[in-house]
């Protein structure tokens, strides 16, 4: 029935897409805001006064307003200012200028107690390009790193601590305070963390939402690169729903620390992890998408789906990293082990450096191997604060990292540990903890699903556009916990028969419809309650919206 249904709606979809190709240069209009090409251009750092340091400025009132019927070019690091707010209206283009170095790479930066309100709508959402991108659709995905990106830096905790953390690359500069990774460490507008006082779980550094961010992050040094969307010690006050990453040069989206919560959120195209944490974070994530191109050409060092640490630097410090995590859909680029420096795995899941944690409900597809654990204790660590090292494969068994009743779909080992090139996966009763005590499966491909997502990096022009929606749907035991953050579903993967929350306003979904793949189109559902199956209930509640349009 979903497939007969979409392919009515894909037919239409794919009919509009061949006349507006994959152009967003009405971005706004619903919203009253004219046309990208007719917006005038003013330098962000206009309303921000320089502050000394190289390319740094802030932002000058405490409530600085940005508006669609102007384009902002971000022609410096711009700060917001602790007690200061930036608010971004809906429909409103922010263009990021290349610079002369990586490590002078623009990016908009709200400091601790600063406040970026960037609150789009599905009709009008908020977009972070490149200034080289005029929005036709004409710029391609290959183009990664032509700015910095976007840096949210809170007051909730982490596990940072000195001495032994403190030193390069470390990003400690005190207890409980760091720097972010890519930025100037001598620079305080770059630290995060307990500046003062004690850490604050609800700290609130703003809203993200409806917001997509392309062609953003730089690689500075091995090891050190800036982020499309940087999150360091952000608090659970913060609300980021409906973000999207498209093209960044490094990690999607990285946390540093914190509480914030996730919801809604895409990382497609990019060069490295699509969701990367560190540092003892403890948020939550619903609904994510992940994704690579087949083409290694487009995404040629892309790394893990999941890179998820309890600390990289090696200090046995807790809190642990556990973020609790429900229907994420990740999909790999099929590509074997290659030694690139940092970005040398294919993983669906890289869990690392005594990492917890807990992931449901989510579908893995086209990597080397689908969870990959550390088990070797570097020899570093075992003194390190008088901690006990125990790597993830031990938190595994003891419980406290946990992952259970998702789906690997096409990787070569469903389950591994310490995995390099000629490593082997687990078997025995490792792989029957994973497989059955666990409710993980590891299939060659499932019914409905397409994991291959075909495209010219140069031209955009899509071949085949991924369905990222099985059919049946596939079931779960596993429920999400009823805190007033987690939908109620009973299907594993990032989208349920006709809930495509990306349909109608993410970049991806025109390039999507342009294929007419099953992915982009919201269609009319037949799984009316969204649990995952199409019975008598969905019947029942069709009939309180006969006659009404489908939405």
């Amino acid at each position: 029935m979903k497939k007969t249904f979409l392919k009515a709606a894909l037919m239409f979809v794919a009919t509009a897409s061949a006349f507006t190709g994959f152009a967003q240069t009405n971005l706004g209009a619903a919203c009253g805001c004219p046309p990208v090409a007719s917006r005038p251009t003013v330098n962000l750092s206009t309303k921000a006064t320089y502050v000394g340091l190289p390319n740094d400025y802030e932002l000058n009132d405490c409530f600085t307003v940005l508006s669609c019927d102007t384009t902002y070019i971000l022609d410096h690091k711009i700060y917001i200012p602790s007690g200061k707010t930036l608010i971004i209206q809906p429909g409103t283009v922010i263009k990021g200028a290349a610079a002369a170095t990586p490590a002078e790479a623009t990016s908009l930066v709200a400091e601790v107690g600063g406040k970026l309100i960037a609150q789009g709508s599905e009709s009008c959402p908020i977009v972070f390009t490149s200034t080289s991108d005029d929005l036709t659709g004409s710029y391609g995905i290959k183009n990664r790193g032509k700015w910095g990106g976007v840096v949210l830096l809170g007051r909730a905790t982490n596990n940072l601590k000195s001495p032994l953390n403190v030193g390069a690359g470390k990003l400690c500069v005190s207890d409980g305070v760091g720097y972010l990774e890519g930025y100037n460490s001598t620079n305080t507008r770059n630290n995060f963390g307990k500046l003062s006082g004690s850490f604050d779980d609800n700290d609130n550094s703003g809203t993200l939402s409806y917001v997509s961010i392309r062609y953003a992050g730089a690689i500075i040094a091995l090891g050190n690169e800036l982020n499309s969307l940087s999150l360091g010690s952000v608090g659970r006050g913060t609300k980021i729903d409906h973000v999207e990453i498209i093209s960044g040069d490094d990690d999607g989206i990285e946390l540093f620390g914190g509480t914030v919560n996730l919801k809604y959120c895409a990382t497609l195209f990019g060069a490295d992890d699509m969701l990367d944490y560190d540092l003892g974070w403890t948020g939550k994530v619903q609904f994510f998408l992940g994704a690579k191109t087949a083409d290694t050409t487009t995404c040629p060092s892309a790394d893990h789906g999941i890179e998820a640490d309890a600390d990289d630097n090696q200090s046995c410090y807790t809190p642990r990293s556990h973020p609790i995590i429900y229907n994420m859909t990740v999909v790999g680029s099929n590509i074997d082990y290659i030694s690139n420096g940092d970005n040398s795995g294919r993983f669906a899941i890289n869990a690392k450096e005594m990492t917890e944690g807990e992931i449901y409900n989510s579908v893995f597809s086209s990597f080397m191997a689908g969870f990959n654990m550390t088990k070797t204790v570097p020899a570093a660590r075992t003194t390190n604060n008088g901690g006990t090292p125990n790597e993830a494969y031990n938190n595994w068994n003891a419980g406290t990292l946990i992952v259970k009743c998702n789906t690997f779909i096409g990787c070569k080992d469903s389950l591994a540990v310490d995995r390099a090139a000629n490593g082997a996966g687990l078997s025995g009763a490792d792989l029957t903890k994973f497989s059955v005590t666990d409710g993980n499966s590891s299939p060659s491909s499932v019914p409905g699903f397409n994991g291959a997502w075909v495209m010219d990096g140069t031209t955009n022009a899509v071949t085949t556009g991924f369905d990222a929606v099985p059919n049946p749907a596939l079931a779960t035991t596993c429920t999400p916990p009823n805190d007033g953050f987690f939908k109620n579903v009973s299907y594993r993967g990032a989208f349920g028969d006709g809930d495509n929350w990306l349909a109608k306003w993410s970049y991806v979904s025109i390039l999507g419809a342009a294929a007419g793949d099953g992915f982009s189109s919201s269609g009319c559902p037949t799984d009316i309650n969204g649990d995952g199956t199409t019975n008598n209930a969905d019947f029942l509640d069709l009939l309180g919206k006969f006659n009404q349009t489908c939405q």
